[in-house]
């Protein structure tokens, strides 16, 4: 019989909610960066659990429900072994964007169909995936309470929530976590949010850690670019040189430290206070295993200070949305 590693863990709030430093982001299960096989995601979960990390995090608009129900499949025997994070609050406008809803009601709806496509009874960290400008946050995070006095959610959760909102739900109910992008490249936002969180004593889950693959290094030319991140600015041709200069310096850094760029990136994110925790996402084991190699490298202050300053919060070019994106982020 094998024995899981116990991976660092680090708490999310105050209520007792712990969580491997390094988690697995599941959105690219359900083909939002190419096509994803079933099979191959469901082994990679399980690989993931049998290598310590117990931090899984999906959302009801990652291919419209059908990631949690590959994350129920693959939890199958091991429910018992992880945090289970999961969104509510994106709905489908066919021909349209996609729309928000925040109502008390929906909350309830959602998290039923949730539960339902997981196979389980509980999700342990329950998020509101956007804003709705239209509910006032304290209405939908009410609604989220009741899913938590009746048994269904353990710990609440918001995406991509200003300061002034976070506070906002924090006074109606205790949130646990907020979640929103953090990485080298995009810095602004979540270090405002920070600041809030921090006084709060919520716990930081910083998605899409390395920069939706550039900060991995493997993105070397425009050419390379396609899919989902061909909309993205950061990686429109008129900023694609700049941002690839700053991710060769994180290049030359990691080369110094024997590492990859990928594991100096989640290390710094990691060394800017023991609140943050980092989902990156992969559909491959291998880039699991190096993501999770990243916990084994040290950084002094003056390394975390250097990298910081080799990117500048503000150097990226671009946004980190298209615009109708920036719309329903830091609102």
């Amino acid at each position: 019989m094998t024995t899981t590693p116990i991976l660092q863990h680090r708490a999310l709030g105050n209520g007792g909610l712990s969580v491997s430093a390094i988690g697995l982001g599941c959105m690219s299960l359900s083909g939002i960066y190419g096509a994803a096989d079933d099979a191959v995601s469901e082994d990679l979960i399980r690989h993931a659990i049998d290598t310590g990390v117990d931090h899984l995090d999906s959302s009801d608009m990652y291919g419209w429900g059908h990631n949690e129900q590959v994350l129920g499949r693959a939890l199958k025997g091991r429910r018992d072994k992880v945090t289970i994070a999961t969104k509510f609050g994106q709905i489908q406008r066919p021909g349209q964007p996609n729309g928000v809803n925040g109502r008390p009601e929906y909350v309830i709806e959602a998290c039923e169909a949730s539960l339902k496509r997981l196979g389980i009874d509980t999700i342990d960290l329950y998020y509101q995936h956007r804003v709705d400008p239209a509910v006032p946050v304290e209405d939908t995070v009410g609604a989220m309470a009741k899913l938590v006095t009746q048994g269904k959610v353990r710990f609440l959760g918001l995406s991509e929530a200003a300061p002034d909102r976070i506070r906002r739900a924090h006074a109606v109910h205790p949130i646990a976590a907020v979640q929103t992008e953090y990485s080298l490249l995009y810095r602004e936002e979540a270090e405002e949010t920070r600041k809030t969180t921090t006084e709060l004593g919520i716990g930081f889950v910083a998605y899409s850690p390395l920069g939706r693959g550039f900060l991995t290094g493997t993105i070397k030319s425009f050419a390379e670019i396609d899919g989902r991140r061909s909309v993205h600015p950061r990686f429109q041709e008129q900023n694609f040189a700049q941002n690839r200069a700053l991710v060769a310096k994180i290049e030359a850094i990691a080369a110094e430290k024997a590492c990859t760029p990928s594991q100096v990136t989640l290390a710094w994110l990691l060394a800017q206070g023991p609140d943050v925790v980092a989902i990156p996402g992969t559909r491959r084991a291998e880039r699991l295993d190096e993501n999770v190699g990243a916990l084994a490298v040290t950084l002094t202050a003056a390394d975390v200070a250097r990298i910081s300053a080799a990117v500048p919060a503000g150097a990226a070019a671009g946004t980190r949305y298209p615009a109708g994106g920036m719309a329903g982020v830091f609102i």
